[in-house]
C-alpha cells in the first residue's frame, strides 16, 4: 500500500481533531489580532495624527495604516512558504502566529502623537507591516498545515473548518470592540480603553503560540523528508515554471473569495445602511448573524465536498450566494424587516469559500503547495481585495445595486472555474507516492 493510499484509507482519528481544534482556534485568535484595527480606525486615527489634520484626510491615512497590512501579506506570505517547504510547515505555523502576537500587543503599548509626535503614526505603520507580514504566512500555512494531517476524504472538512475558525476571529473582534464601546463611554475609550483589544490580543497570541507548539508536524512533510523529497532551490520559482494553471485557477478563486468576504459580509453593512436607511446597531446585529452563519457555511460546504466534490459543491454554493446576495438586496429593498434572516442565509452561503482551500491545496504538489498557495493567494487578495471597495462604491454611483451584481457576475465567475477544473481534472496531487 503507498503511502498517500493508506492515509487516504485510514478514519478520522481523536489526534486529527485535537489539530483541526488547535488550528482553528489559533487561527481565530490571529486573525482577531489582525483585524481588531479596523474597529478602531476613528480613535486610532484622532491619536495617531496631528490634531489640526482634516477629518477626511484623518480617514485616509488611518485606512491608509490599514491597508498597508494588506499590502505586506504577498511578501509575508512568500517568505514563511519558502522556508515552510524546505523546512517543515509545523515551524512556520508557529511562528506566524508568534510575529502577529508581538506587533498586536506593541500596537496596545504604543505612545500616541501627542508623545512621540511623527514616530508616532511611522511605528504604527511598521507594526501593521508585520502583522500583514504574519497573517500572509498564517492563511496559506495553516491550509497546508491541516489538508496534510486529515485522510484525504476528509480534506474539505478540514479546510472548512479551518477557515471557520478564522471567520470567528473576525466575530471576536466585533464583539469585543462592541463590549468596549459599551463599558466606557466617548472619552474613557480615546484616553485607555482602546488599548484593551490589542493587549488582550497580544496575551490572545502568546497563548496561541503554546498551543501550536503542542501540534506535530504534518506526515506528508515527514514522508518527503523521510524520502529525501524536499524541494531543491527557490519553491516559487518552480512555482511559476510548472504550476502555471494552478496559480491562475487559485488566483480566480481568491477573487472569488475576496468578492464574497470584503462585499458581503465588510461592506455590506455600511451599504445598507445608506441605500435603505437601516440604522447602524441593526446592521451590526445582523451582520454578527452573518458572521455566525458563515462560520457554519464554512463547516457544511467543507463536509459536502468530501461528499460530492469540491468542483461540484463550489458550483452549488456559487449558484446559492448569487441568489442569496439579490435576495438580500432586492429584499431589503421592498421591506427591511426581514433583514435578520436574509442577512443571516446569505452569510451562511458565503460558506461556500470554505470549499475554496479544498481546491487550492489539490492544486499544487506537495513539495511546493506552501508556497504556491501562498503566491497566488495573498497576491491575489492584495489586488482584489484592495481594489474591491473602490471599485464597488465607483458602480454604486450609476448603479445601487452595483453590490449584488459584483457579487453575483464573480459567482458566475467561480461556477466557470469550478467546471473548467472538472474539465481538466487530473489526479490529485496530495501525497508521496511509494511503497509504505
Amino acid at each position: 500500500m503507498t503511502f498517500a493510499t493508506e492515509s487516504a484509507a485510514r478514519p478520522l482519528t481523536r489526534n486529527d481533531a485535537k489539530t483541526l481544534t488547535l488550528a482553528a482556534l489559533g487561527g481565530a485568535l490571529e486573525y482577531y489580532d489582525f483585524i481588531i484595527f479596523v474597529f478602531f480606525t476613528t480613535v486610532i486615527g484622532q491619536l495617531f495624527f496631528p490634531p489640526d489634520t482634516p477629518d477626511w484626510l484623518r480617514q485616509v491615512q488611518t485606512f491608509g495604516l490599514f491597508a498597508a497590512g494588506y499590502l505586506a501579506r504577498p511578501l509575508g506570505g512568500i517568505v514563511m512558504a519558502h522556508f515552510g517547504d524546505r523546512s517543515g510547515r509545523k515551524r512556520m505555523f508557529t511562528l506566524s502566529v508568534f510575529l502577529m502576537a508581538i506587533p498586536t500587543l506593541l500596537i496596545g503599548l504604543l505612545p500616541t502623537y501627542a508623545t512621540l509626535g511623527y514616530a508616532a503614526p511611522l511605528a504604527l505603520l511598521v507594526l501593521r507591516l508585520l502583522q500583514g507580514a504574519a497573517v500572509g504566512g498564517e492563511v496559506p500555512g495553516a491550509w497546508t498545515f491541516v489538508a496534510e494531517h486529515v485522510p484525504e476524504r476528509r480534506v474539505g472538512f478540514a479546510c472548512g473548518t479551518l477557515t471557520a475558525g478564522l471567520t470567528i476571529g473576525i466575530l471576536l473582534g466585533s464583539l469585543i470592540a462592541s463590549w468596549v464601546n459599551h463599558t466606557w463611554n466617548a472619552e474613557q475609550v480615546q484616553a485607555f480603553a482602546w488599548r484593551i483589544p490589542f493587549l488582550v490580543g497580544g496575551v490572545f497570541g502568546f497563548l496561541a503560540v503554546f498551543l501550536r507548539r503542542l501540534l506535530a508536524e504534518t506526515p506528508v512533510f515527514e514522508e518527503m523528508r523521510r524520502r529525501q523529497q524536499l524541494v531543491q532551490g527557490l519553491p516559487l520559482r518552480i512555482v511559476l515554471a510548472g504550476h502555471g494553471r494552478a496559480v491562475v485557477i487559485s488566483m480566480l478563486l481568491t477573487w472569488v473569495l475576496t468578492a464574497a468576504i470584503v462585499v458581503v459580509i465588510l461592506m455590506t453593512p455600511t451599504l445598507i445602511q445608506k441605500l435603505f436607511g437601516i440604522a447602524a446597531a441593526d446592521t451590526l446585529a445582523a451582520n454578527s448573524l452573518a458572521t455566525i452563519g458563515l462560520s457554519i457555511g464554512c463547516v457544511v460546504f467543507g463536509a459536502l465536498a468530501d461528499r460530492i466534490g469540491a468542483e461540484r459543491t463550489l458550483m452549488l454554493g456559487c449558484a446559492a450566494l448569487l441568489i442569496a446576495t439579490y435576495a438580500l438586496y432586492f429584499g431589503l429593498g421592498q421591506s427591511t424587516q426581514y433583514l435578520d434572516s436574509l442577512y443571516a442565509i446569505a452569510g451562511f452561503c458565503v460558506g461556500v469559500v470554505g470549499v475554496i482551500p479544498t481546491v487550492l491545496v489539490r492544486a499544487f504538489p506537495p513539495a511546493v503547495r506552501f508556497s504556491g498557495i501562498s503566491f497566488a493567494y495573498n497576491v491575489a487578495y492584495a489586488i482584489f481585495g484592495g481594489l474591491t471597495p473602490l471599485f464597488v462604491t465607483l458602480l454604486m454611483k450609476n448603479q445601487p445595486l452595483a453590490p449584488a451584481h459584483y457579487v453575483a457576475a464573480l459567482c458566475v465567475l467561480g461556477i466557470a472555474t469550478a467546471g473548467w477544473i472538472a474539465a481538466t481534472a487530473t489526479a490529485p496531487s496530495r501525497a508521496v507516492s511509494g511503497p509504505a
